[in-house]
């Protein structure tokens, strides 16, 4: 099924994130992290490409153990480091397996990426054009609720952004946000500027101090003052950071639910416990709006 035809229906959503692992011997590991989180009923399953120097093939792999669970995949793509030829080759081999949602990106750029030198792609505008030209797929886009950190400020993002859409985009993903408000204020200025396709709010659930300094580097995202007191306060004690983590996610979600965003997106970080943990905490919720 089409990502736009499920968020069409103008119900509560809930989608997973998982990655491809490193080794393809430990596939059977990533395989039996999904097997647990289908369980829980997402809307659908996104999973990244090439996450930490792994294989494209490991992406379609997961795709297929997604599809086979019931649950709608979603695939990441990026290129700014590919060929045309490669990306076409990965477009077809996601027909073949019959995957037809993608969430297109550029992906980050290596350290000693020369930018004056040939190459097919660089923007994901261009990977979009890409997509379209080659099959019926239905095409996702990222974007950031505090501005692309190579953005000069918020109006130039936003309409680097609009342009992206308007490019043939389905439905927006946000990156990781930790204060609700930065993603209200993106929401109306999106309007403003006529972004109309879904958006679908990002939530990462902060389960242990490490991965926050990485995550705020990635995302381009601020630390409101009540997150950063539950650091200081439980990033020492793992298990408690676990759960406090898991709570602030829940919270975040249903004062998102609660102000009329519909569609969430959770970066599980393969922790199917987890997944399971916030939509039991959502239950009633997703029940009683659905």
């Amino acid at each position: 099924m089409k990502i736009k035809d499920i968020l069409k229906n103008n119900k509560v959503t809930v989608s997973f994130e998982v990655f491809p692992p490193k080794e393809w011997a430990k596939l059977v590991d990533t395989k039996a992290v999904i097997a647990e989180m289908v369980k829980y009923k997402p809307a659908f399953m996104s999973v990244t490409y090439g996450a930490s120097g792994t294989a494209s093939g490991y992406t379609s792999e997961i795709a297929n153990a997604i599809a086979q669970g019931g649950v709608t995949p979603l695939s990441h793509l990026t290129c700014v480091n590919s060929t045309k030829e490669k990306v076409d080759s990965v477009l077809d081999e996601l027909k073949a397996n019959r995957v037809e949602n993608i969430l297109a990106l550029r992906g980050d750029v290596p350290q000693d990426y020369d930018r004056g030198a040939s190459h097919d792609f660089y923007h994901a505008s261009e990977l979009i054009g890409e997509i379209k030209s080659r099959g019926d797929f239905c095409i996702g886009g990222a974007c950031y609720p505090e501005c692309h950190p190579e953005s000069k400020n918020r109006v130039e993002d936003i309409a680097r952004l609009k342009d992206k859409v308007d490019c043939g985009l389905d439905f927006l993903t946000t990156q990781m946000f930790f204060d609700n408000e930065k993603f209200f204020d993106f929401r109306e200025m999106c309007a403003i500027k006529e972004i109309n396709v879904p958006i679908i709010a990002g939530i990462m659930p902060i389960t242990n101090a490490k991965q926050i300094k990485r995550s705020v580097e990635l995302s381009n995202c601020t630390l409101p003052k009540k997150f950063e007191r539950i650091m200081e306060r439980f990033g020492e004690n793992p298990d408690a950071m676990k759960q406090a983590g898991v709570i602030y996610a829940t919270e975040q979600i249903i004062d998102l639910m609660a102000n009329g965003v519909n569609n969430i997106h959770i970066y599980t970080m393969n922790k199917p416990d987890v997944a399971e943990q916030i939509m039991k905490g959502l239950s009633a919720i997703i029940n009683e709006q659905s």
